[in-house]
């Protein structure tokens, strides 16, 4: 059954830190109130979420913080996949308690060469022991960063053992062929597949994906989203050529960097450009010449400082 709440696009959303590096509720709350506003859906604590630097404890205040202030908890989808299986149990959980429409599940990463069974036992651990109807998986597959694939066969058995649980996939892998093979083989069977950037959003729209979670979606979302609800439209092949250009921007710098310096220029608030080491600001020198392409697009995030 698809979750119709999170069709179209997620923002894995960048974490705020306080000067000591504790994360910052208020201002969580107030990027995701913004990022809604634009029609885009909450996957906290994702890859740009700086999510595997956060504690489950911190995970868990920050879903609830977000879900008290009033934010539609129908349209988040946290991340809650971790190295360690109770706490991934723990924070899947909370999610589905706090009424969260699904969560989305990386695999556990830090050992090399896990096969297929393992990975379909941890799966399976995490769904049994949870044990909610309420339940929806999207299971995150990015490789080339988490180093443990997710393959066809993988999500053919996970979804023949748990129709319905295992709703969808997001594919961060950005190769479109296995995304496509995705759309062919599990999307007649009601299974949501996402891409990992909107630079492939509207091929995914046209192959009956559901959408992207992307990581450009925290400073781009009111032109994302516009492609999102508008692809059929004849205006569509343009309007994904403009979001390609902005999209490059971002990527020629760290983009975790990039994003929170831009959310920091936007809302005047300099606090944002605190990460969490290992990770680190942009240097002087990136910081302007980021700025200069972004004036060059006469590129705004109206409203973020409101």
């Amino acid at each position: 059954m698809k979750t119709a709440s999170l069709q179209g696009v997620l923002a894995p959303v960048v974490t705020p830190f306080t000067a000591d590096l504790r994360p910052d509720s208020a201002r969580l709350v107030r990027q995701c109130r913004w990022l809604v506003d634009q029609d885009v859906g909450l996957a906290v604590f994702g890859t740009n979420s700086e999510g595997n630097s956060l504690s489950l404890r911190e995970k868990r205040d920050l879903l609830d913080a977000l879900v008290d202030a009033d934010l539609p908890a129908a349209r988040m989808m946290p991340g809650t996949g971790t190295c360690a299986l109770p706490d991934t149990v723990e924070l899947t959980r909370h999610a589905v308690a706090r009424g969260c429409a699904g969560v989305l599940m990386l695999p556990p990463f830090y050992y090399s060469d896990v096969t297929d069974d393992g990975l379909f036992a941890s799966y399976a651990e995490v769904i049994e022991r949870v044990g909610d109807r309420a339940l929806r998986i999207y299971l995150y597959h990015i490789p080339q960063v988490s180093g443990v694939p997710i393959r066809l066969a993988l999500i053919e058995r996970l979804l023949a053992r748990y129709p319905g649980t295992v709703a969808g996939i997001k594919d961060s892998s950005g190769d479109f062929a296995n995304t496509k093979a995705m759309l062919e083989r599990f999307q007649p069977q009601g299974f949501d597949v996402y891409c990992g950037s909107e630079s492939l959003l509207l091929a995914t729209l046209r192959d009956g994906g559901a959408g992207c979670i992307s990581a450009t979606a925290n400073v781009n979302p009111r032109a994302i989203a516009r492609l999102a609800r508008e692809w059929r439209s004849a205006e569509a092949d343009a309007q994904q050529a403009a979001l390609g250009v902005v999209r490059q921007v971002f990527a020629q710098y760290p983009m975790i960097a990039a994003l929170k310096e831009a959310v920091a220029r936007f809302a005047h608030d300099d606090a944002w450009r605190t990460l969490r080491p290992p990770l680190l600001p942009l240097a002087p020198e990136q910081r302007a010449s980021l700025r200069a392409s972004l004036d060059a697009l006469a590129f705004d995030m109206t409203g973020l400082a409101e």
